[in-house]
């Protein structure tokens, strides 16, 4: 399901568009009520002059939804865990749990494993096993901080996973136990080893909200409707709730020290083919190569989503999180992060001028809009 579907479902349509960046629509308009609001935030300092840097990802999609699977390679078994789109940092933990116990569905349990990936999938597969008591070596062409994984936004919402109209209920089974696993994992490495924290958004609309706030099962906390008189945004409604935050640089560091002091061993090696696959030493091998997939096991499903960030200087007083239409604006200790965008099947790493223009107009206008 991507994001729009899901959080429409949800009563969040609006934040759905702004994750997802598939929105054409301009900043919702301003309220007639302009009060003074209940609820006091500050404004995020938007200008030029501000900007730090612009990243670009690539996101591994699959429209029937993300890869658990277990199959032969040759007398190797090889489970495949990727394709989770713009779900895959909030997913991680429990996609990866999903791909361990497959490993060992027939109950032989390997002692070494081979796992290709050193995202936020291949990581949290490797520490999974570890804490089995496996030995893991890893095996990337990249490492943090050069993942896919680090150029993530990081906030924990599980949508733009899949297409509503190619989720089956086998894939409805398997995307709901994995986000309930990997909320409840997230939330014992809340704190600032792992860089992950929990922090309030407001989702903006000038139409009213819908359902109850819930994904995949999951209600999130503190949802609640705001009227116009209560809040300082630009528009009619808002509604308010609260998830978690994961910071990209921080969290992946974090990991990749505990697999490393648990005595896990990474290599740096471009795998080419199935065949350099097959040659590893390890019996059983985790796929978490994200669209490394496509060419690896010719994934014809598999599909780039571009992501482009930019960020501005940090601002330690801005403690909250603003979803408007495909606009979106998160704090980190590395910068002010806005956002964003969504292009499906595009390749390109380049910068997008126009998107980033569109993003920083888009939010200073919001922001200057803003009652203080």
């Amino acid at each position: 399901m991507d994001r729009r579907s899901a959080l429409k479902g949800a009563g969040l349509f609006a934040a759905g568009a702004l994750l997802d960046g598939c929105s054409s629509r301009g900043a919702p308009r301003a309220s007639a009520d302009r009060g003074v609001p209940t609820l006091k935030l500050p404004k995020v300092d938007v200008s030029e002059e501000r900007i730090i840097r612009t990243t670009v990802g690539l996101r591994p999609f699959r429209p029937p939804g993300f890869r658990v699977e277990r199959e032969n390679l040759g007398q190797k078994i090889i489970v495949h865990n990727y394709g989770h789109g713009g779900g895959g940092l909030s997913l991680s933990w429990g996609s990866s749990h999903l791909a361990v116990e497959k490993l060992s569905e027939d109950g032989n349990a390997p002692g070494k494993v081979a796992v290709l990936g050193c995202g936020a999938l291949g990581l949290s597969t490797a520490r999974l096993l570890q804490q089995r008591g496996t030995e893991v070596t890893i095996y990337a062409k990249d490492v943090p901080p050069l993942t896919t994984s680090n150029v993530a936004a990081g906030q924990w919402s599980p949508f733009s996973v899949a297409e509503f109209r190619r989720r089956t209920p086998e894939f409805d089974a398997q995307i709901g136990q994995a986000a309930r696993f990997s909320y409840r994992y997230f939330q014992g490495l809340v704190g600032s080893y792992y860089g992950v924290r929990w922090l309030t958004n407001y989702v903006l609309s000038d139409s009213p909200f819908g359902g109850s706030g819930e994904a995949e099962g999951i209600v999130f906390p503190e949802t609640r409707d705001l009227r116009p008189g209560e809040h300082p945004f630009p528009t009619q409604h808002a509604r308010q709730f609260v998830t978690m935050l994961i910071e990209p640089h921080t969290y992946l560091g974090a990991l990749m020290r505990d697999f490393q002091l648990a005595g896990g061993r990474v290599v740096v090696r471009e795998l080419r083919d199935v065949d350099e696959i097959r040659s590893l030493p390890e019996s059983a091998i985790m796929n978490c190569t994200g669209l490394g997939a496509k060419a690896l096991f010719d994934d014809q499903e598999l599909t780039p989503v571009k992501g482009q960030l930019t960020f501005l200087l940090p601002q330690p007083e801005v403690d909250y999180i603003t979803l408007l239409g495909d606009l979106y604006m998160m704090p980190r200790s590395d910068g002010i992060l806005l956002g964003g965008t969504f292009e499906r099947g595009e390749w390109s790493l380049d910068v997008d001028e126009e998107a980033l223009a569109r993003i920083v107009e888009g939010h200073k206008k919001f922001f200057t809009e803003m009652r203080s």
